[in-house]
């Protein structure tokens, strides 16, 4: 159990230990839930999607955005007459 001081701002620092267990680092965010007389941190670990490139590794090797389109155009082609649609 960690305490910590409410500043004359209303400000507090999370104890090391605690952002230490919760991975939280410096301009991360933190949500408080009210339950009862109880205040819940939760941390937020929003991250923008250039943060996340790389976080998962590719099934397949990647070509390029026309070949792509390509085959997506020729795959709903496929299924459209599978289906028998005018689309």
């Amino acid at each position: 159990m960690s305490t910590t001081t409410i500043t004359t701002k209303g400000q507090i620092t999370i104890p090391k230990d605690i952002r230490q267990a919760l991975a939280l680092q410096t301009g991360d965010q933190v949500i408080f839930v009210l339950e009862g007389n109880k205040a819940i941190m939760y941390p937020s670990h929003q991250r923008s999607l250039m943060q996340l490139q790389g976080a998962l590794s590719a099934t397949q090797n990647y070509t390029d955005h026309q070949t792509v389109r390509e085959t997506i155009a020729q795959e709903r082609g496929q299924i459209m007459l599978e289906e028998g649609s005018d689309e």
